[in-house]
């Protein structure tokens, strides 16, 4: 078994700047994002040792949520207790969040409906970015007959029955699936002890709070009719029960918040498309969507609690799951588990596809042929996209 770390040396300045850095440079979304924080935090500022980060990182997997943000917030509690984890989720976040509420607050006092060419562009190109994601994601989680017919079965019932509970059958079904099936593969490393020390008592406060807020927040809800607490209540239940990431909250967040009608559907998807050229989290598009929403609060309000709604799940997971983990993840019916979860993952992305993405995205010829191009680019020329979102944003204003 490994040993400890050293307890937190480092201190929460420290964790905001290195981590500022990454937000404003950590492009490519969470697989790149692992890549980026080894390189920095592995590598060349040796705050852990290569087995603890892949522990983290095999964690914030398991876990629903923004893997890549929960990672960071378990690195910098693990350089400067639980301040140096909030500092990092500021650092890595922010940048992204502000550059998506200008782009909000720029379409809303240029009176865009999401319906203009340049938009069309970003939307046409979120349609290569989820088809390189879905590539991507099955070639590593269905890589055999079993777990390519529990994605296919996951798509199905998310095409028939397009409701936010659904995502959540789909992924308890496919957690059943894998206990009952997968428990064949291969077996867990040895546990190792994590470098991160959150009391006892915050541990349990926080799965007591994160389970409260998803059986009271709906009820309170239900009896104020009060627009702020709704919005927060959205993106709180989104960012506790999804697992895969940013693109996975996609079909989760647009039943949410397109249709009660608080954004439209064009407005959506460009929001996304231009989430695709920010650096750090995909969800930081929360910003984007609490700040379109309606009725009031929307603009920076409506951001703030957005983005307080769909991180603070991340907090609250982190620090109730770590004292378990080790445990946890070297017991082989837990990996069978989450063999059928991500097998299901790849279920929804597949449906996630189709609906909203490709059909508020392609209506004609062009836009096939500039989605066609775009994924090319992506998969076979490795184009940042962050330079194929301008790219495909120029097109669309010249030729849609």
């Amino acid at each position: 078994m490994m040993s400890e770390q050293p307890a937190p040396q480092g201190t929460p300045l420290e964790v905001l700047a290195v981590f500022t850095r990454l937000g404003f440079t950590s492009f490519g979304g969470p697989v790149a994002h692992v890549g980026y924080f080894r390189e920095e935090l592995v590598e060349r500022r040796r705050w852990l040792d290569e087995a603890n980060f892949a522990d983290l990182v095999a964690l914030c997997q398991f876990l629903p949520g923004p893997a890549s943000s929960q990672i960071g917030i378990a690195l910098g509690t693990a350089r400067a207790g639980l301040l140096g984890g909030f500092m990092a989720w500021i650092g890595f976040t922010m940048p992204s969040a502000l550059l998506m509420l200008s782009f909000a607050l720029g379409l809303m006092a240029l009176g865009g409906d999401g319906t203009a060419g340049w938009l069309q562009g970003f939307k046409v190109v979120a349609v290569a970015v989820v088809t390189q994601a879905l590539w991507g994601m099955a070639k590593n989680l269905t890589p055999d007959a079993l777990r390519g017919t529990l994605a296919i079965s996951a798509a199905v019932l998310l095409l028939l029955w397009p409701a936010a509970w659904m995502q959540i059958v789909v992924l308890l079904l496919g957690g059943f699936a894998g206990w009952l099936w997968l428990k064949d593969g291969p077996q867990a490393t040895q546990a190792s002890t994590l470098a991160i020390h959150v009391p006892a008592p915050l541990s349990w406060a926080s799965g007591l709070l994160l389970l409260l807020g998803l059986g009271a927040l709906p009820l309170l809800v239900a009896v104020s009719n009060n627009h702020g607490l709704a919005l927060f209540d959205a993106f709180f239940r989104a960012g506790s029960l999804v697992f895969g990431g940013g693109h996975v909250v996609l079909p989760l967040l647009e039943q949410y918040v397109v249709a009660p009608g608080w954004v439209i559907r064009p407005e959506f998807i460009a929001g996304y498309g231009a989430a695709q050229a920010m650096p750090g989290p995909m969800l930081s598009f929360a910003a984007y969507l609490g700040a379109m929403s309606g009725p009031a609060p929307n603009g920076l309000l409506g951001a703030s609690i957005a983005l307080l709604g769909i991180f603070l799940p991340s907090f609250l997971l982190i620090w109730a799951s770590l004292p378990l983990w080790a445990r946890l993840r070297s017991a082989p019916s837990a990996q069978a588990v989450l063999r059928g979860i991500n097998a299901a993952v790849v279920g929804i992305l597949l449906a996630a596809l189709y609906d909203p993405v490709m059909t508020s995205a392609i209506h004609s010829t062009f836009d096939v042929a500039l989605a066609l191009s775009a994924f090319a680019a992506l998969h076979l020329w490795r184009v940042p996209a962050w330079a194929l979102v301008l790219v495909a944003a120029a097109g669309g204003l010249l030729f849609g």
